[in-house]
């Protein structure tokens, strides 16, 4: 009981960081945008919005093999050890893959692991609807379940959709910072956010939702 209790404290708090370090990424985003800050003080503020966004990027990849040892722990999940495991490494795989990308930003090899984490995440999505889809028709697993990895599996296609918004907004950025006020680049980066927001508010319904799920407030 002990050890079931500690994974439920931790995945508890990697949903709060991850809705905390969310909101702190919406928020300092709208500073970055801002164009009536000085390119400087928009470079802090993107360098506090990329510090919070940890939160959230960290938190994605913990919350899921938690989720499902917690499930398998209470008899909710009849999962095989060794899909487990493997759900565990995938998932610290993934984690490890953040860490280096956030850890060595700007070096040629991270163009290729982005690519390569991009390409990832698609397939945990493909994985997570056609294992979520499957356990709604399983009759020995409670739908709650299935539907908590259904909703994840959309929060992390929102996550993708999000990085396809951002393409244009680093290039735009480091216009300003090297070239000053641009109107042009103002726009890019002012659309780019704007087309995330939905986005964000979609991740952030997910995340209230699995929650009612996860203490079966809604079944």
């Amino acid at each position: 009981m002990p050890d079931y209790l500690l994974l439920k404290f931790a995945h508890i708090m990697a949903l709060v960081y991850w809705l905390g370090g969310d909101l702190g990424t919406f928020l300092a985003s709208r500073q970055v945008i801002n164009p009536g800050h000085s390119p400087e003080a928009r470079h802090v503020a993107l360098r506090i919005m990329l510090a919070c966004d940890m939160g959230p990027k960290l938190a994605m990849p913990l919350i899921l093999p938690l989720g499902l040892q917690l499930a398998y722990l209470s008899g909710s999940l009849a999962i095989s050890i060794p899909a487990l495991i493997a759900a565990w490494v995938l998932c610290l795989y993934w984690f490890g893959v953040v860490l280096v990308l956030f850890a060595n930003e700007g070096k040629p090899f991270t163009v290729r692991l982005s690519t390569i984490d991009f390409y990832f995440r698609i397939a945990v999505v493909l994985v997570l609807l056609g294992y979520g889809g499957s356990l709604l028709l399983d009759a020995a697993t409670p739908r709650w379940v299935a539907w908590k990895l259904l909703v994840f599996a959309a929060m992390v296609a929102c996550g993708i959709a999000i990085r396809l918004h951002l393409r244009p907004f680093p290039g735009a950025f480091g216009a300003i910072m090297s070239g000053g006020p641009n109107e042009d680049a103002n726009r890019v980066m002012a659309l780019s956010v704007q087309r995330c927001r939905p986005f964000v508010w979609l991740i952030w319904g997910g995340l209230f939702l699995n929650t009612a799920l996860g203490i079966h407030l809604v079944n």
